[in-house]
């Protein structure tokens, strides 16, 4: 059954669904709201009548009682008065039966004489009278004291009005009264189903303007929902097309710097197997000179001897060597394949302190094993190319390379202590410290670049990277 409902309502649109839950809770709060108000109005009339009673009481039972004041019997005379009362009266000839209690519980007079000298316990609605309040309720006459009642009525409406002393407020007697309900029922009935009649047609009026205002605003919610998914639809499409179009972007960035590697790869493989082996065997053929061919001679007319001139030229190719090995060993990187980021990160710092006899502080922080060979070349670059900036211009001076990993990005910041750079010149800084090759290969693989720097405080390179940027099958080295 709740499976047949679930589906029932899921068939149904937004507005459907609303008017149906919204006519359930209003059909709810009107008959709660009837009952409510019906409630009330039987409350005000029997107030009401409690009201009538009371005045009646006041105005013609209480003078015929004041003498209870100094004693607990009433005179004939009194009672008499009482009979004539209810029999002359219309107030009277509406009262089915009447008691007059003393203070104590005993009845003092009543329209069932056998009933009056006798003491019965004093229930709410007698107490409540002898303390000076109205009480009326529609009673079913289960107590004691109704013998006489229940054989004329199955319900009474029952009132207890308090009999005071003229001029103050001390109650000397309770008046008791029975009338019938027939007519009081009518009355009341006639009020509550006004009642409802009103509150069922403003109910009605404003589920009515309600059920059109939800309808509308059904109506404008649907088609702008219709609206919102044809854009999500096209913007979806959009961001597939775009995210293709970054892939594909990567992925040449990334075969861009494996290419670019293998070439620098190759050229200091050439430069170390040529131009070296020349210069050493130029050097080799010199030491042969200087040993066998150069003896002690009268200097010229510079005064610079052949042994001189080939000190200087030996000088001069072994600082040439110094510097085509330094060139050649920073043109390429060592095999990355086989070695691990924090092993790459350490590689680079290592080369550099034996390269220039500096200390590098190295901090790695959450660094994972394995990434795309891209990032390893990128990182390795980025770290030996800041180094060598840091050594250049400032002289190596509080080298520091932190590396930390957080929701697979990597971030390398390489510092140093040193004058930092001049402001006015900021534009021109990628020319001059060689930031563009370091920026080209981290944008390349979608990360980001920069580079701050304070006067007299040092400089920070910073990049982030995306651990798995790049081809992970590019040779790259």
């Amino acid at each position: 059954m709740l499976t047949k409902l679930r589906t029932f309502f899921g068939r149904l649109t937004l507005s459907q669904r609303f008017m149906m839950t919204s006519l359930v809770i209003m059909v709810g709060g009107t008959i709660g709201l009837g009952e409510w108000v019906g409630k009330q109005i039987e409350l005000g009339i029997i107030h009401r009548t409690a009201a009538t009673t009371a005045l009646f009481v006041d105005s013609f039972i209480a003078p015929n009682l004041q003498e209870l004041a100094s004693d607990n019997t009433l005179s004939q005379e009194h009672a008499v008065a009482l009979n004539r009362l209810l029999q002359e009266t219309q107030m009277g000839q509406q009262i089915v039966a009447f008691k007059v209690w003393d203070v104590n519980g005993r009845v003092l007079y009543s329209t069932e004489p056998s009933t009056i000298g006798q003491l019965f316990p004093i229930e709410e609605g007698l107490a409540l009278a002898i303390q000076g309040e109205v009480v009326t309720t529609i009673s079913d006459l289960r107590k004691a004291e109704n013998l006489l009642e229940r054989t004329l009525q199955s319900r009474l409406l029952e009132t207890y009005s308090p009999v005071r002393l003229g001029g103050t407020n001390q109650v000397i007697a309770v008046a008791e009264f029975y009338q019938k309900v027939d007519d009081l029922r009518k009355e009341i009935s006639a009020a509550q189903q006004r009642s409802w009649l009103v509150v069922g047609l403003a109910m009605l009026v404003m589920y009515a303007l309600l059920a059109g205002f939800v309808r509308r605003a059904s109506d404008t919610i649907e088609h702008q929902q219709v609206s919102l998914s044809r854009q999500v639809d096209q913007l979806t499409e959009l961001l597939g097309q775009n995210e293709s179009l970054r892939e594909r972007i990567r992925r040449a960035a990334a075969r861009f710097t494996a290419i670019n590697e293998r070439f620098l790869r190759r050229f200091s493989a050439e430069l170390h197997d040529g131009p070296l082996q020349d210069l050493g065997l130029a050097m080799l053929r010199l030491d042969h000179i200087e040993s066998y061919f150069v003896k002690p001679r009268k200097t010229r007319s510079d005064n610079i001897t052949v042994s001189d001139d080939i000190s200087v030229i030996h000088s001069s190719l072994q600082r040439a060597i110094d510097e085509i090995r330094f060139l050649s060993a920073g043109l390429g990187v060592p095999q990355l394949n086989e070695m691990t980021l924090p092993e790459t990160i350490l590689r680079a710092v290592n080369v550099h302190e034996q390269r220039t006899h500096t200390k590098v502080d190295l901090n790695q922080s959450f660094i994972p094993d394995e990434v795309s060979l891209p990032v390893k070349i990128t990182i390795y670059r980025l770290v030996q190319e800041s180094l060598h900036n840091a050594y250049r211009h400032a002289g190596g001076l509080g080298q520091q390379v932190s590396v930390t990993c957080m929701n697979s990005q990597v971030t390398i910041e390489v510092s140093d202590r040193g004058p930092g750079l001049i402001k006015e010149h900021s534009d021109k800084w990628d020319e001059h410290l060689g930031l563009v090759g370091m920026r080209e290969r981290v944008e390349s693989l979608g990360g980001d670049f920069r580079v701050e720097s304070v006067t007299g405080e040092g400089t920070r390179v910073i990049a982030n990277l995306f651990l798995q940027g790049g081809d992970e099958n590019e040779e790259g080295q």
